[in-house]
């Protein structure tokens, strides 16, 4: 994320100071340490940061400031930046398709667990993977409560996971279990079918299992009003876990990065144009930062300051927002509610854009430069 060492108070301050013309990611680094140790303290188990959300230097060195020991990796980019910055660290490597080379990489770095959703697969961990190492099956469930589904690509059917599972221990490799429950998941009755699926899929296999990792999906605070409660489903997880194992109870696993990470760095864009008093025209957009919000929804967390850093207070008008490119396709989703005295060179700035925000943003037709700045505090 490039994120510039100087500290702001807010950024209203930094933008009364600078009126940016590029998208500004103002990061608050006690927001995240804040949001971290939240979780360490709920969650009844190991936590593991998921790279992928935000793998910024200033983003890992701060979870690692909070506590955070552990660390859900898909590359080898990923793996190198975790070496680099937490060298000690748990990594696991749960993207459960890579090549030869990839997982070469993995072991060479001190991995320690693998995820896997198929045979084909297994069988290039276990001519590379040293004996006795962490492999955890994937599997997937037909279960609503997220935003979108990660099935679609990932994860075994049940039946599969039991042969998956008792391959993985016959092989000689400590076996556990993995699933997510898909992104923005607020229902506690997801994680307590999934947590009930992996109990019988480990007694079909005859297996005791190591780990039970339920993976990522933890809300972050998209919509107006109070931010979701995480602890309810810590807490589902928890006695879901302890009703289907009993004594035979893994240990728990969970790999959050958009609960972590989200709330800790608000987008400041700006209006390019308003189109005949109707359509916004925004310098950021689908290409950008904003690429999420067409799988994920509109975020509703969004206020408009002027130029002098004073908020519109207009009523909320719903408009068609566009971004800078000249791909039609860069419209955000439905319309957004603006301030109906919302005027050109205004700020908007869209809170909890942590995540998927600088991983995803391309230079599409020369647009999607990001500046960066630290602030004290986001409001």
């Amino acid at each position: 994320m490039g994120l510039a060492k100087s500290l702001w108070t807010t950024p209203q301050e930094h933008l009364r100071a600078h009126t940016p013309q590029n998208p500004v990611l103002y990061f608050a680094p006690t927001a995240l340490q804040d949001a971290a140790q939240r979780i360490l303290r709920g969650f009844p188990g190991l936590v593991t940061y998921a790279v992928k959300a935000n793998p910024d230097d200033m983003v890992i060195e701060n979870l690692a400031a909070a506590g955070v020991r552990g660390f859900d990796v898909a590359s080898p980019a990923e793996i190198a930046l975790v070496r680099r910055l937490v060298p000690g660290a748990a990594m696991h490597y749960n993207n459960p398709v890579r090549s030869r080379a990839e997982i070469a990489a993995g072991v060479a770095a001190g991995v320690c667990s693998w995820s896997v959703d198929s045979h084909s697969e297994l069988a290039k961990l276990a001519a590379q993977v040293p004996g006795g190492a962490e492999i955890a099956v994937r599997f997937k469930l037909p279960v609503a409560g997220a935003a979108y589904d990660f099935g679609a690509k990932f994860g075994a059917a049940p039946e599969a996971a039991v042969t998956l599972l008792a391959e993985v221990a016959r092989l000689g490799f400590t076996p556990s279990l993995t699933f997510h429950p898909g992104t923005q998941c607020t229902e506690p009755t997801a994680w307590a079918a999934y947590v009930d699926a992996a109990a019988d899929i480990a007694r079909r296999a005859g297996v005791r299992l190591a780990r039970l990792n339920v993976g990522g999906g933890f809300p972050s605070h998209r919509r107006t009003g109070a931010p979701p409660a995480l602890e309810p489903l810590f807490e589902a997880i928890a006695q879901s876990a302890r009703a289907a194992f009993g004594a035979r109870m893994p240990a728990l696993v969970c790999e959050p990065g958009r609960a972590m990470v989200a709330d800790s760095v608000t987008l400041a864009t700006r209006v390019r144009a308003i189109r005949d008093d109707a359509a916004v025209f925004l310098n950021d957009g689908l290409y950008g930062a904003l690429a999420e919000s067409a799988l994920v929804g509109m975020p509703e967390r969004i206020s408009v300051l002027a130029p002098s850093g004073a908020p519109r207070r207009g009523p909320a008008r719903p408009r068609i927002v566009f971004g800078p490119t000249c791909d039609s396709v860069d419209r955000l989703p439905g319309e957004v509610a603006l301030p109906a005295d919302t005027a050109e060179e205004d700020f908007v700035l869209f809170h909890g854009a942590g995540a998927y925000s600088t991983v995803t943003a391309t230079r599409f037709n020369g647009f999607g430069a990001l500046d960066f700045a630290t602030v004290r505090r986001l409001a």
